[in-house]
């Protein structure tokens, strides 16, 4: 390699290395950086919100629809469930189907991640610190700031980062009520492969339909002359020797050898794994059958090899038999 080619390469690693500072330092920027200003929450707390909640919840607690009750306990009244402190600073769904055209710091750091690849979100923490109660007639708003982004991680779900910001709940008088650590996982998703196609289905017909019926059970059956007793595969209606319709079906060993073979490479049908060994097996009582074979290398495959049955449920509606070496 010449000098020109060994600088080129030292340049462009030089540029990736700077490129992906400049993209950690405008990320880590947002570290501290005010996401959304107070944000009044558009109702103040309600006994109707309540009810729906706590019906929804199926939360029983008297302290949140009898006054009464929540006397009793020493309060002024009815308290508002404390997890409800979220929904009350909820925009609604008008404001979220036809949001504000204007930016927020928000948006530039989704923009930010996007810009990275981290397209995906998935929550992954919320914990809660309540300070006070709320009671009918709070007007609640809500702040949030970064606190940290993370470095790049992997996880099963792809490559990202963990955003961690701090949302500050507080009442009309700029009091705090709760606040909440908040985590996201912004990141790519990983490629997924597509499920494996299944196999592709066996014509079956009135006169092979019992021996794929027998295979799902897990039974190698061979079809057998009523009148002559030979044997023959694959099924048919009459016997070749002597011509009769009658038949019976006796079961296989499973016993026998590889008669001839072949090892496919192409062309590849994405519900097989290659190289694929396709072999004509020669059972023990006489028929031959086409099989794959398994347990084996296709360079170790022998004419003659001794081998034995085995089992493929290629998918719940499909189980075909396969052949393996037989251990010596």
């Amino acid at each position: 390699m010449s000098d020109t080619a060994h600088d080129d390469m030292a340049h462009d690693d030089t540029a990736h290395d700077d490129t992906a500072h400049d993209y950690e330092a405008r990320l880590q920027a947002f570290v501290g950086r005010e996401l959304l200003p107070l944000r009044p929450g558009p109702d103040p707390v309600n006994v109707p919100m309540i009810r729906h909640w706590v019906e929804a919840m199926e939360d029983g607690n008297p302290i949140y629809l009898d006054d009464e009750a929540a006397r009793a306990t020493g309060r002024d009244g009815i308290v508002a469930p404390a997890s409800m402190v979220q929904a009350w600073t909820m925009r609604g769904y008008a404001a979220s189907v036809r949001p504000d055209a204007s930016r927020s710091p928000f948006d530039d750091l989704v923009d930010l991640l996007a810009e990275g690849g981290y397209t995906s979100v998935v929550a992954t923490d919320s914990d809660f610190e309540f300070v006070r109660e709320l009671a009918p007639g709070d007007h609640v708003g809500v702040e949030e700031r970064v606190e940290s982004i993370s470095p790049e991680k992997t996880t099963a779900l792809g490559t990202g980062r963990f955003i961690s910001t701090v949302k500050t709940y507080r009442d009309a008088s700029g009091e705090v009520v709760a606040t909440q650590r908040w985590r996201t996982l912004r990141f790519r998703p990983a490629e997924k492969k597509p499920p494996k196609p299944l196999r592709p289905r066996p014509a079956i017909n009135p006169d092979n339909a019992f021996w794929f019926e027998a295979a799902r059970e897990h039974r190698l059956v061979v079809q057998r002359c009523a009148e002559c007793k030979s044997l023959r595969h694959p099924p048919g209606p009459a016997c070749p020797q002597c011509g009769s319709f009658e038949w019976d079906t006796v079961e296989s060993s499973g016993d026998g050898h590889v008669y001839t073979f072949t090892v496919n490479h192409h062309p590849r049908h994405p519900a097989f794994d290659y190289p694929l060994v396709v072999a004509v097996i020669e059972l023990a009582e006489g028929t031959r059958l086409i099989a794959n074979m398994t347990g084996v290398a296709p360079e170790d495959v022998e004419i003659g090899m001794p081998v034995v049955l085995d089992w493929l449920d290629a998918d719940p509606d499909l189980s075909l038999p396969i052949f393996r070496p037989k251990e010596s």
